[in-house]
């Protein structure tokens, strides 16, 4: 894939459709979320190690599913520090120990989110029409109620993940912030957009981010395949291709973006075949809130140098 230059990334405004009452689903949704218990469980992991305590997390998120967590408290904390919420790519799960326990080592307290039926432990209760084959994106998109989409749920954990985070002991609820990439870097401006008491958000090359584009792009055969494939077996002649992009743009972070009012370091490849650059700048371009952009112009989507290391020096500064 050719770079496009940064000067057409920085003027693109997106092109995939925001619904009229995008506010009022939001509003709606959350309202939803307030009257949902802030109560967890934490269960000792198998793995433990001197530096911190390591802790399966359950809550139950709207619509009565069981969702789970890695939870890795530092041992040496001295009053009250930062808490990280983590959020895992398309499929994954919140991943390994390890790196968790490299920021508890700092005194970071990190709750990592797994994603209702992906590749984690979390349960996804949704019941909805429709195929159940190729992904996420499209899940309920053939409801006549919007609430059904899959991603609504999703983001509404990502809030109640952070508000359980901020209440924890050793904790310091104006310290919060929120990393992931690709999927999970959609879910860092969903989150810190729909949570503003968030103060850092680092999203890397996100996904969920102007769907319509990137179809027309022919992003079909990986992180945004579901969309054409939806067209060819549910709606080959497109009938419904207005309202299908109609419908996903409530789940579309670029229409959250102007939300967010933590500092948002802002990480992509400018060669990323799979979220294109284009999409990605529609939500970094409408992000009003203080931002930095790092590009990396010869890299994709794909292990970004330094990244961990910026990540872990910006969360101290809180």
């Amino acid at each position: 894939m050719a770079n496009e230059k940064l000067e057409d990334l920085l003027a693109y405004r997106g092109s995939s459709p925001k619904p009229d009452d995008f506010d009022a689903y939001w509003a709606r949704a959350l309202d939803e979320l307030n009257r949902q218990p802030l109560t967890y469980e934490l269960v000792p992991a198998s793995f433990q190690t001197p530096l911190a305590a390591c802790y399966h997390l359950y809550f139950t998120g709207v619509g009565g599913a069981r969702v789970h967590g890695k939870c890795v408290k530092p041992l040496r904390n001295n009053g009250q520090g930062p808490g990280l919420a983590l959020f895992h790519g398309y499929h994954g799960g919140s991943g390994d120990w390890f790196d968790k326990v490299a920021y508890a080592a700092h005194g970071i307290t990190v709750l990592a989110l797994d994603c209702r039926g992906q590749g984690g432990l979390s349960e996804d209760m949704l019941t909805a029409k429709g195929t159940t084959l190729k992904g996420h994106i499209i899940r309920g998109i053939d409801e006549e109620n919007p609430d059904k989409l899959y991603y609504r749920n999703v983001f509404l954990d990502l809030v109640q993940t952070v508000r359980i985070l901020k209440a924890m002991d050793g904790v310091d609820p104006d310290k919060i912030g929120v990393h992931g990439c690709s999927q999970g870097g959609a879910l860092t401006m969903a989150c810190a957009a729909l949570e503003p008491s968030v103060k850092l958000a680092v999203p890397v090359y996100p996904f969920l981010t102007d769907y319509k584009k990137a179809w027309e792009m022919g992003a079909t055969t990986s992180a945004y395949e579901e969309i054409a494939y939806y067209f060819r077996f549910m709606d080959p002649l497109h009938n419904r291709q207005e309202e299908v992009f109609r419908k996903l743009g409530y789940i579309d972070i670029q229409h959250l973006a102007d939300r967010i009012r933590a500092k948002v370091v802002f990480v992509t490849g400018l060669a990323d075949p799979i979220c294109p650059p284009l999409t990605q700048f529609a939500s970094y371009n409408k992000i009003r809130a203080e931002k930095e952009l790092v590009a990396y112009p010869e890299h994709g989507h794909e292990y970004l140098p330094y990244l961990s290391d910026r990540v872990l020096q910006e969360m101290l500064k809180l």
